[in-house]
């Protein structure tokens, strides 16, 4: 009989607000949020600390909504090279375990232990440890899955927080996953879900128990994965850490706490998802080729459209100015724009491309990734919000 694998799906609860509290942590003892602009009313909740959930503050709120809930509440800006950095010391904890750990997400890995849980117990003993060491070193309390896929796994994460263990096996796995939402299921998106409910699939037991016929009719392809993800059909494996492929592309997106209007909002939008963008090109040594925009309006209609780039690079400013002239071609600037994702594609490892019609550019571009640089480090040592653009600090759309 076909032995089960043992995955295991680790999750940081409130990640973004427990680093903060790791570095600081008489933020402990207050109700706390990470905050997109902490000195901006319009500043979006991105994480809260259990003080501040105890007020029914929620993610994606901005903060204003948060303070009419509770006027004490802390607000601190995010740090995202100090997230990475706790990325990367937590991943290394899970390499004490397996060499098969594959990140999810900045706050999220599986691991596959299948080959050398016998080196650490049982499967529950290997994910309370994990959550062990990692809430007595760091601070930081995670939630584990731990079961005989991928999809269950991270489920079993999902299940209970914050740090605790769900195990998902096939003996309980209809009792625990079957009467779940079907959207509680990897990959099942607002808008499957809404086509589900039209053939009355709400949970993932009836996704499960599904004509793969239908299935097909409504998601295409889609629809069969999703069939046999419920059924707890998932094979794929957990990549080696060091054996991860290069991304394909490398996107940044944001539904905003207002609908965005007028070139003034775009721009400040597009350049606050584009910073981004270039520091994680720039971490990875790779280059963009081409910008594809995405743009969702608020009666949720989505258009997609791309371009290349004169000559690939990481530049933030080159990057943004193509997004911007691909959303002004495309009528951006006259619709309400509900959500936007701005994502570099076409990545290659060397700086190269074609020059523009209108003169070389490349040194100009040159100049701009030396600035980059210049202005990534500046924000590495004194704090993000040590320098902005204008355009953005102009703006209320954080």
């Amino acid at each position: 009989m076909h032995k089960d694998r043992i995955i295991l799906h680790c999750d940081c609860n409130s990640f973004y607000a427990s680093v903060a509290e790791m570095n600081n942590p008489e933020l402990r003892d207050f109700p706390m949020a990470v905050c997109g602009d902490p000195k901006s009313r319009h500043g979006i909740i991105l994480a809260k600390n259990q003080k501040a959930k105890a007020y029914g503050i929620k993610t994606a709120e901005t903060l204003w909504q948060a303070r009419e809930k509770c006027p004490d509440l802390v607000a601190v800006a995010p740090n995202y090279e100090e997230y990475r950095r706790m990325h990367n010391v937590l991943n290394n904890i899970y390499l004490k375990r397996t060499d098969l750990v594959e990140p999810f997400g900045i706050d999220e890995s599986w691991l596959d232990v299948t080959n050398s849980a016998h080196l650490f117990g049982t499967p529950c003993e290997i994910a309370d440890g994990l959550r062990k060491e990692i809430r007595e070193n760091y601070g930081i309390t995670i939630s584990v899955g731990v079961s005989f896929n991928k999809v269950f796994a991270k489920l079993g994460s999902d299940y209970k927080k914050p740090d605790a263990t769900t195990v998902i096996s096939r003996d309980n796995m209809k009792q625990i996953v079957w009467c779940l939402p079907c959207d509680s299921l990897l990959y099942v998106g607002h808008s499957a879900k809404k086509k589900l409910e039209t053939v009355n699939i709400r949970t993932i037991g009836d996704l499960a128990l599904a004509d793969e016929h239908i299935l097909t009719k409504l998601l295409g392809k889609q629809g069969q994965m999703l069939k046999l993800y419920a059924m707890g059909e998932d094979s794929s494996p957990v990549r080696s850490f060091f054996d991860r492929p290069k991304p394909k592309t490398i996107g940044n997106g944001m539904t905003f706490s207002r609908n965005l209007f007028g070139e003034q909002d775009i721009k400040a939008a597009v350049h606050l998802l584009c910073e981004e963008i270039s520091m994680r090109l720039k971490d990875e040594e790779l280059f963009a080729g081409g910008v594809n925009i995405t743009l969702k309006t608020p009666d949720f209609k989505v258009s997609s459209h791309q371009s290349p780039l004169a000559s690939a690079t990481y530049s933030e400013g080159e990057i943004a100015r193509t997004a911007i002239r691909l959303i002004e071609e495309k009528g951006g600037f006259k619709k309400q724009v509900r959500s936007l994702t701005v994502t570099a594609i076409n990545l290659t490892d060397e700086p190269t491309g074609q020059l523009s019609f209108f003169g070389d550019d490349s040194e100009k571009i040159k100049k701009e990734e030396k600035l980059n640089d210049a202005l990534l480090a500046l924000k590495k040592k004194m704090g993000r919000d040590i320098i902005n653009k204008a355009v953005v600090l102009e703006s209320d759309i954080q």
